[in-house]
């Protein structure tokens, strides 16, 4: 999964880069941990209004974080913010894949206008810390990719200070269906004020639900066609299992076929993917090919390798864009229910 399946593995620490930042007096008692910075340089105030009252969200890592006032000034992960957004609750500030070296909006970001918040760092291990400590911040929410409770492109060299500032919310992305998360952030949403009886929201969980049922029987209409996930950079091939990530856990469980390394050869990345040579990307026969969307990785159009040219679901055009890391929101996730369930329906047996 390009630079983002090496994080998968490691987690953290590979793709760490130095540099200190001073911090000034506002983060005297925090320490001297590195920092970097990045991203924009101003941005709307948030529109969540806090509310009377204690306010109290039990977390996936079992934290409960206990508050006296409804957070107000949010900061989260890129794809949390954006699921946030669909809900009507706005962050302040955010973190990760936000915006293109285009200066665009990042695929993660979703229906964000990434011009009103701040952006805290846009690569992996970029995080302002002083930045986020002028915001002066109520809770910073973000995902976690492992059973340890590592919250996602928060730095390890900066994370105590991060956590000196504002108390943390996880919510787990790791070896489990999608709809299970798409619950929890349903939860955290509605704690946090919005509306969940809104026309659009229930529209949307109305339409995931139909989408999800239209998956079901395609997958069962045409239980011969595999399905390949994989992730291109420009020296490696990566071919995903199907366990561990909350998406295709789910089409799994709906019915999906999918080709897939056998677990003894998974086991060399935790349980995520092989990795193949450009020579050898013709090793797992399929009919349709699921692509990683983000930017980390090399998109199907810019792919010059004569052997994908040469696959079978390449040149019979059946292949289609996955949401490896999916924005948690049923307004974002049940187009991508559709869209593999459409490819199934209209897919040709070629492999």
């Amino acid at each position: 999964m390009a630079n983002a399946r090496t994080t998968h593995l490691t987690r953290r620490g590979i793709l760490a880069a130095g540099g200190a930042l001073g911090l000034g007096a506002v983060l005297a008692a925090c320490g001297d941990d590195d920092a970097k910075s990045g991203g924009s340089e101003s941005a709307s105030p948030s529109a969540n209004a806090a509310k009377p009252g204690p306010w109290t969200f039990k977390d996936d890592r079992g934290t409960t974080v206990r508050l006296d006032k409804t957070p107000a000034t949010i900061v989260a992960f890129i794809g949390v913010a954006a699921a946030l957004h669909d809900y009507g609750i706005e962050a302040k500030g955010v973190f990760g894949p936000t915006k293109t070296s285009a200066g665009q909006a990042d695929v993660q970001a979703g229906g964000l206008d990434i011009s009103k918040v701040e952006i805290l760092g846009n690569v992996w291990d970029e995080f302002n810390v002083e930045k986020y400590a002028a915001l002066a911040p109520d809770v910073l929410i973000s995902t976690m990719f492992d059973a340890a409770g590592t919250l996602w492109y928060v730095p390890e060299a900066s994370k105590d200070k991060i956590a000196k500032l504002a108390p943390s919310v996880g919510i787990s992305v790791f070896d489990r269906q999608l709809t299970a998360p798409l619950e929890r952030m349903w939860e955290l949403a509605e704690s946090l004020g919005a509306d969940m009886t809104a026309a659009k929201v229930t529209a949307a969980k109305k339409r995931f639900e139909d989408a999800a049922t239209r998956l079901r029987a395609a997958a069962k209409a045409k239980p011969d066609i595999k399905v390949l996930v994989g992730s291109a950079s420009a020296e490696l091939f990566y071919v995903s299992g199907s366990n561990l990530s909350i998406d295709l856990e789910y089409f799994k469980a709906l019915g999906v076929n999918f080709v897939e390394p056998p677990a003894d050869v998974l086991k060399a990345s935790g349980g995520w993917y092989e990795s193949l040579s450009w020579e050898n990307v013709d090793k797992y026969p399929a009919d349709i090919i699921l692509m990683d969307d983000r930017t980390s990785a090399i998109q199907p159009a810019a792919i010059t390798k004569e052997t994908w040219k040469k696959l079978p679901a390449v040149k019979a055009g059946q292949v289609i864009p996955r949401s490896t890391e999916p924005i948690l929101s049923y307004d974002k996730c049940a187009p991508l229910l559709e869209n593999l369930a459409a490819a199934i329906e209209k897919a040709k047996k070629v492999s």
